[in-house]
């Protein structure tokens, strides 16, 4: 469980392609601190740390996570979200957060206002009873909220500090971007469908 606060900027070094997987090498400050099996979300998405050392960690993306995610554009260079899973007695400054991402979504504009930068992005309307106005969304792994809803696309609003300290501010129109809804939405979406049944 994470809560969509980044921590740090990492930095993908290496990509090796092994069967339909995609391992990755990945430099930042809280790599030497990491150990294997550890959950780390990446841009969104949690990732097994397999091997770590002195400012770098290994992780590896199976089929499944490569489709339904940005991490099979990665390329050495790509800047990367990183956030350590919750400790139970930790502080949820977020929201919750599974790593577990439902799909992609599309910067199709962006705004500079005075004191932020407002994304509009836009994603598949079959996802649309999951994003509600003034809600909680994740996306590339940090904690927003949504307004502006409508039936294929929401806007966010990026204040100064988490463009400084996250891969946001690097976005541009045109690009994909991971997204996770609010899992408590999720599943009240799931009881009214099995009630109706």
């Amino acid at each position: 469980m994470f809560t969509g606060i980044i921590e740090a900027l990492g930095t993908v070094d290496e990509v090796v392609s092994t069967s339909s997987n995609l391992t990755f090498r990945i430099s930042s400050p809280l790599s030497t601190g990491f150990r294997p099996d550890q959950s780390v979300s990446h841009d969104g998405v949690c990732l097994t740390v397999e091997q770590a050392g002195d400012g770098w960690h290994q992780v590896t993306a199976i089929e499944e996570t490569l489709q339904k995610t940005t991490l099979s554009r990665w390329a050495p260079g790509t800047p990367v979200n990183l956030e350590q899973c919750l400790p139970v007695n930790g502080r949820l400054d977020g929201h919750f957060v599974q790593g577990h991402v439902d799909t992609t979504g599309t910067c199709l504009e962006i705004r500079e206002k005075t004191g932020s930068r407002e994304y509009t992005i836009g994603f598949d309307k079959r996802f649309a009873p999951l994003v509600i106005e003034k809600g909680s969304v994740c996306m590339s792994g940090v904690s927003l909220t949504a307004f502006d809803v409508g039936a294929d696309s929401f806007r966010v609003a990026i204040i100064p500090y988490t463009l400084q300290h996250t891969n946001l501010q690097y976005l541009e129109p045109g690009q994909a971007v991971n997204i996770e809804f609010d899992v408590l939405g999720k599943y009240i979406l799931r009881r009214n469908e099995v009630t109706s049944i």
